[in-house]
This record gives C-alpha cells, structure tokens and sequence, in this order.
C-alpha cells in the first residue's frame, strides 16, 4: 500500500536530505522511512514529523523504497509533497 502512495505521486522528495527539507518547510503530506536505514539518517526526520504533526510511516527496505520512488538505489526516506 505504501509503496503504490509512492509509485502514484505526482510530486515527491527523495533521500533523507530532501525529505528532512519538505517536512521543515511544510510541504510533506506524508513521509515513508525505511526499516533499514541507518537511524543517524532518520532521527531528525521522525522527530520533526513528530514536532510537525506529519504522519511518518515506516516500510519494509531501502531498496524497495528506491525502485518506488523510480530510483536504481535505495531511499531511506521519501515524502509525498502536497500539491
């Protein structure tokens, strides 16, 4: 389910930099983190979408992440931007 929200999007960010940037600036609807990504990578993400009020989700892998996002690597982070 997650990853057809992902796939479907019209608008994205992804990678841990990228998703961080739209929670910050409002923009992210909701933001997917990988299972197994470093938590180094995530913990400002899970913590501002906590401060933010934006629903975070976390998902099975990396690379399963990337190939929904559209990308050849893994993602440990993505968020569906709002339109």
């Amino acid at each position: 389910m997650a990853y057809d929200q992902v796939k479907i999007a019209r608008r994205k960010a992804v990678g841990a930099k990228q998703t961080l940037k739209a929670v910050v600036k409002g923009t992210a609807r909701i933001v997917f983190i990988a299972r197994d990504a470093d938590e180094r990578v995530t913990r400002d993400i899970l913590r501002e979408c906590a401060e933010r009020r934006v629903p975070a989700e976390i998902v099975d892998s990396m690379a399963a992440l990337g190939r929904a996002c559209g990308i050849q690597v893994g993602a440990a982070a993505c968020a569906i931007i709002v339109e």
